[in-house]
């Protein structure tokens, strides 16, 4: 049996049986509790059975993992406490990762990969707009125009709103305020960067699962810092995608005695926050059965309640570092918590939430039936990797070695549903120009005929009373000198 040693209470050491690791779980704990060591703890052990790891680096803190860590005395005594004897510092595989392409590979998807649902969610769209966007989909697929970046979104809203009319018939109404107020989102968005991450190529997921020539899984670290700062919507809705592309993509294995892959989402509150219902429910689907795919989702943040009670249902593994209760509403949170683990009748619960030091947790498991084991008051084992970031030299040496170097730093602008637009709109308004030559010519030819007739009218005119005048004249003559005038 393949285990995750977590830590240990001077009694007994905690271990995590990684049969279960498809199974789900949550870190959770106040700023400064030690979640970042934890979520470092679990991606070593995954990564030394020999599976993926793709995790999000808040803070630039977990770039040390690749790193092999040096001896401290702290670690030292940690180590005799929880009695661990085979320890030994060393690093492991790693690639990073940068939708802006900075401080790793670039990461993107197109706007057809990310879909309606979540590109609505992402520009918090309300119900007639992500309807109109549904609409755009629909119109795009049934016109064989792809949707690869943002311009491409662009050009389709534009044409949806100059040809209105005649789609209402098949497409419904399209309105140009909501259109409008769509594409205003959309330059929200590419002020954000999201211009980086809606491009081509897209990220294979293959390139995220891969494991190194020693068998261990090489873990995949997004670089999250600036991201998170310009726009943590992206952030969330990129995770959600990566997810549901897993989901689609991967084949059922089953039970199996590791998992395929394991993904570590921190600051998981940003993934649910003003999430419509219907996401929601797509996410609890996609945690629920992804496990039958091999993989494992494990959620970090603040407090377990940040995730909606039916995910959090699923998650086997829970790990709880220190809450503090400064208000009476901390207090009703420490208790909800302390009831989503099963009961230790050795332990309060509740009181050691608030006890727990920095470094420790209580940690509930699986058990080999799929139950989980009785709440336990545990001190984290010390990372065999660095604590603490790289330097941007050492980065900088790892990415050179990487097995997906110069694969996704060029953008690769296809033809797609602006380019095709632009033509048929030049091809319009070339043939307009033309008609419109042709009507000019038809109405100077015109001209030059009525004229014509014009003309001649008057000639004919002006003859027939010079005729008549002509005749009166001589009619008058010939009068006067036949005497038939007084």
């Amino acid at each position: 049996m393949q285990q995750i040693l977590l830590g240990g209470n001077g009694q007994q050491q905690i271990l995590m049986d990684a049969a279960m690791g498809n199974r789900h779980g949550m870190i959770s704990g106040a700023t400064g509790t030690g979640k970042t060591i934890t979520l470092q703890i679990l991606a070593e052990g995954f990564s030394r059975l020999g599976v993926p790891v793709f995790l999000a680096d808040m803070k630039g803190d977990l770039s040390g993992i690749a790193k092999s860590g040096k001896a401290h005395p702290k670690i030292e005594q940690r180590l005799q406490a929880i009695k661990i004897e085979d320890f030994q510092f060393r690093g492991n595989p790693a690639v990073f990762w940068d939708i802006f392409g900075e401080n790793g590979h670039p990461v993107r998807a197109t706007i057809s990969d990310m879909g309606p649902l979540l590109l609505s969610h992402l520009l918090n769209l309300n119900d007639t707009q992500t309807g109109i966007l549904y609409s755009g989909f629909k119109i795009a697929d049934d016109e064989g125009l792809l949707l690869l970046d943002l311009k491409d979104l662009r050009a389709i809203l534009a044409w949806m709103a100059e040809n209105s009319r005649a789609l209402k018939a098949e497409y419904g109404t399209i309105s140009s305020a909501s259109i409008g107020a769509i594409q205003r989102r959309l330059l929200v968005l590419e002020e954000q960067g999201a211009e980086h991450f809606f491009a081509e190529p897209a990220i294979e997921l293959d390139d995220l699962q891969r494991v190194d020539f020693s068998g261990n899984g090489v873990i995949n670290i997004l670089d999250a810092t600036r991201l998170m700062a310009k726009s943590p919507r992206l952030y969330a809705a990129f995770l959600l995608w990566l997810l549901s592309e897993l989901f689609e993509t991967l084949p059922e294995v089953g039970d199996l005695d590791k998992p395929k892959m394991v993904l570590f989402f921190d600051e998981a509150h940003l993934l649910f926050d003003r999430a419509p219902r219907v996401l929601i429910d797509k996410i609890e689907q996609i945690v629920r059965l992804i496990r039958s795919k091999g993989v494992g989702v494990y959620f970090v943040s603040q407090s377990p309640l940040d995730v909606p009670e039916d995910i959090l249902g699923q998650l086997g593994l829970k790990i709880q570092h220190a809450l503090r209760a400064y208000t009476p509403k901390d207090r009703k949170v420490i208790k909800a918590v302390a009831q989503t683990f099963r009961e230790n009748p050795a332990l309060d619960t509740e009181q050691a939430i608030q006890a727990l030091k920095t470094g420790e947790a209580l940690i509930s498991t699986l058990n080999a039936d799929g139950s989980p084991s009785q709440v336990e008051r545990v001190l984290m084992r010390p990372p065999e990797s660095q604590i603490g970031p790289l330097t941007d030299e050492e980065r900088k040496t790892i990415m050179q070695r990487s097995p997906v170097k110069g694969r996704y730093e060029r953008i690769i602008d296809r033809e797609s549903a602006y380019e095709l637009l632009k033509q048929k709109a030049e091809q319009r308004s070339q043939l307009s120009r033309q008609n419109e030559k042709t009507v000019k010519s038809y109405r100077r030819s015109s001209s030059r005929s009525r004229q014509s007739v014009g003309e001649a009218m008057l000639k004919s005119a002006a003859r027939s009373i010079g005729s008549q005048i002509g005749r009166q004249i001589m009619r008058g003559i010939l009068g006067s000198l036949l005497g038939r005038r007084s």
